[in-house]
């Protein structure tokens, strides 16, 4: 597959069978043969998307003193402010050259997982700033079940089997900011390459180019999205679910040409993570004698836990 799939949501929401079915089979072969499908049709509008573009550039371009108010220590990050070349890509020493925000899950009587997650951060300096990312994290969030009910399909599983563990979980929403490149960079670009940690990634912001993929040929390739679409792909912890039926695929965001150096860049992904007591046990649907089990069980907490370490946000 030599390009990124585009899709339509609308088609799995229609009462037209075989519409839904079309959708499914084509997310399906997308995800398993790339890992990343170009959606339209999802439940951003485009007042939201303006109004949280406002914000971030405006928390962005508040003083670096102010942003470090909002730094937590001892949470890795999972919210508030994570400064410039802090987070590096998993074998990476080199930090990536960016500089984020997490809004985090906004949980529903549950005290327990209330207790369990970092409180979401308040900017005071900014007044609809958070009130912007909530609107935007639910909107997110719900164009994720959808695109996992159309997969539990895809994977003879029940349409809602992903839905306990996704409400409430332990999702992310995280605005970047690739400043403007200032000296020639070593070794380190805007992100290397990556897999994500969990089940599925919403990407805002990829309308520019930047964002590339590898295919299984190991050729990268530009993922650029249309004005009405977002980016979503497969993470680790679906990757991992499936058996690697459904790709993990790397990316990166390469550095711009020189002339374009002085330019900023902003992208928007939304992290969708399961509770951490899903568990992430290999599917028997996914194992036969072609493809026996290629990973050990795990809860989603503590495959997320190994890899919060591997990226230097926690400590061991």
């Amino acid at each position: 597959m030599n390009k990124i799939p585009s899709i339509n949501l609308n088609d799995f929401l229609s009462e037209d069978p075989k519409k839904k079915q079309q959708f499914i089979n084509n997310i399906g072969e997308a995800y398993e043969n790339i890992g990343f499908v170009a959606l339209k049709g999802h439940f951003l509008d485009d007042k939201l998307v303006d109004d949280l573009y406002i914000e971030i550039k405006n928390f962005f371009s508040l003083p670096v003193e102010t942003k470090r108010k909002y730094e937590i220590p001892g949470i890795g990050g999972q919210r508030g402010y994570v400064s410039f070349g802090k987070e590096s890509a998993k074998g990476k020493q080199q930090g990536d050259l960016k500089e984020f925000w997490h809004f985090g899950q906004y949980v529903e009587n549950n005290p327990e997982l209330e207790t369990e997650y970092p409180t979401n951060v308040d900017v005071e300096e900014l007044p609809n700033f958070n009130k912007i990312g909530k609107e935007t994290y639910r909107m997110l969030e719900k164009t994720a079940m959808y695109v996992l009910r159309s997969l539990a399909l895809h994977l003879n599983l029940e349409e809602k089997y992903f839905d306990e563990y996704i409400h409430n979980g332990n999702s992310i929403l995280r605005p970047i900011h690739y400043p403007p490149i200032l000296n020639e960079p070593k070794d380190a670009v805007r992100a290397a390459a990556h897999g994500d940690i969990n089940l599925i990634t919403l990407l805002m912001g990829a309308q520019g180019r930047g964002l590339q993929v590898q295919n299984h040929k190991g050729e990268w390739l530009d993922a650029i999205a249309e004005p009405d679409e977002i980016m979503i792909n497969v993470g680790d912890m679906l990757s991992r679910h499936t058996n690697n039926k459904l790709k993990s695929t790397i990316h990166r965001v390469i550095n711009p040409p020189r002339e374009l150096w002085g330019t900023s860049r902003y992208s928007i992904p939304f992290f969708m993570h399961p509770i951490s007591r899903m568990k992430l046990d290999v599917l028997d649907s996914c194992i036969d004698k072609e493809n026996p089990k290629q990973f050990d069980d795990i809860t989603a907490g503590d495959f997320l836990n190994e890899r919060l370490v591997e990226l230097g946000l926690i400590k061991k």
